[in-house]
């Protein structure tokens, strides 16, 4: 296996010495848990209090992980991946919110993306989460088949404009739109509503995509029942593949209510989850395309074998990998300078809106220790290279 992600130099191109200086900065602090927990609890009170810490954050962390506070703030890091090969994924990254006001505005700001990117080479695809368009306590409640109350029924129904105004937008500019994955509780009702928006939009190719967390024993399964109502009422497919992004809460909630938990037993589990999911996908490219949203480097060279055992070219438009903005640099940039399609996720928003996500980032990364000590490994290995 030709181990093409070893290659720093094309990894971090587009990072000056001392961008990369904070790269290797950030993820010390990350490898330290104790750091990340002390820090996210200072951050949280200095927002809280309205101190004015915006634009320390902006300059350390915010940086690194988001494309900016706006759609137009974006293009420098948009445009610096691109000359590179890499497109991205404009991910307006402000999420959980639980009134109408804010859903009605997520919505605006997906169908202004759309409008935004329509013309754009460097953003083949859009992206919103199921909670930014309605609560979780709804999708939780339809995905257990409990009966709604009028004024639900009648905020489900906006819910469901919200997905067809967006999905419908997708389809009318050919842009592909990628719809994030949930909690496993408000997830069934996600489904079947993206579901619904693939029978309508999907009848071509592939422009809506769910997302399958593929460390839920349950997700492959979940596949194979879609494709074969694929095949029966001739719709294609889009899946996003990822390992998951809720893994103690999911089992801490399955624990407290006595219920099995949702996700594989260990992480080999998962990977072999993940793997098999992929090879399904690639087995069946004439109905299914495949978004592979990966940090792992032996799942992204088994995708590679996969490909070059078929004969798939590497710029076959049905299958791309992507990888969060900030992260995994090293895989992002050797695939797409060998011809791969490769997208990069690219949060962005106002810089205390996006606070969350990025303490999810953090704290995700920490409970991931081979995955910062390889970012880790890979930065000191390029500070050699070039002498820093």
């Amino acid at each position: 296996m030709n181990r093409i992600f070893e290659d720093t130099s094309t990894a971090f191109s587009l990072k000056s010495d001392s961008e990369l200086e904070r790269a290797y900065f950030l993820f010390k602090m990350i490898a330290n848990e104790p750091l990340v927990k002390i820090g996210t609890a200072m951050t949280n009170f200095a927002l809280k209090a309205r101190l004015p810490v915006d634009g320390l954050i902006r300059a350390t962390v915010f940086d690194h992980f988001c494309g900016g506070v706006s759609e137009e703030d974006c293009m420098t890091v948009v445009d610096n991946m691109w000359s590179k090969g890499v497109s991205s994924v404009l991910d307006y990254s402000v999420e959980g919110k639980e009134t109408e006001d804010p859903l009605d505005a997520a919505l605006e700001k997906t169908l202004k993306i759309l409008d935004f990117v329509k013309e754009l080479d460097a953003i083949p695809f859009a992206v919103f989460k199921p909670s930014g368009y309605g609560r979780v306590a709804l999708f939780r409640k339809i995905g257990e088949g409990k009966s709604l109350s009028k004024k639900e029924k009648e905020e489900w129904d906006r819910v469901v404009g919200r997905f067809d105004a967006t999905c419908k937008k997708a389809y009318d500019l050919d842009v592909s739109l990628l719809i994030d994955a949930e909690e496993s509780w408000m997830q069934d009702a996600a489904d079947e509503l993206v579901e619904e928006m693939m029978r309508k939009y999907n009848r071509d190719k592939a422009i809506v995509f769910n997302t399958l967390q593929l460390y839920r024993w349950d997700r492959l399964e979940y596949l194979k029942e879609l494709h074969s109502k694929a095949q029966k009422e001739d719709f294609k497919i889009g899946i996003k593949t990822v390992r998951g992004a809720y893994m103690e809460k999911e089992n801490e909630r399955a624990l407290e209510n006595n219920y099995p938990s949702p996700i594989c037993a260990n992480k080999s589990e998962s990977d072999s989850n993940y793997d098999t999911t992929v090879a399904y996908i690639v087995e069946h490219l004439d109905r299914i395309s495949l978004f592979s949203g990966t940090h792992n480097e032996l799942s992204s060279y088994k995708l590679i074998d996969l490909m070059n055992q078929k004969g798939i070219a590497q710029n076959d438009n049905r299958i791309w990998f992507g990888q969060l903005y900030g992260m995994s640099d090293h895989i992002s940039f050797n695939l797409a300078d060998r011809g791969y399609n490769v997208a990069k996720y690219l949060p962005f928003g106002p810089v205390r809106d996006v606070m969350p996500y990025l303490i999810r980032r953090a704290e995700e990364n920490t409970s991931v220790a081979g995955q910062t000590n390889r970012e880790l490994e890979l930065i000191k290995k390029e500070r050699r290279r070039r002498k820093i």
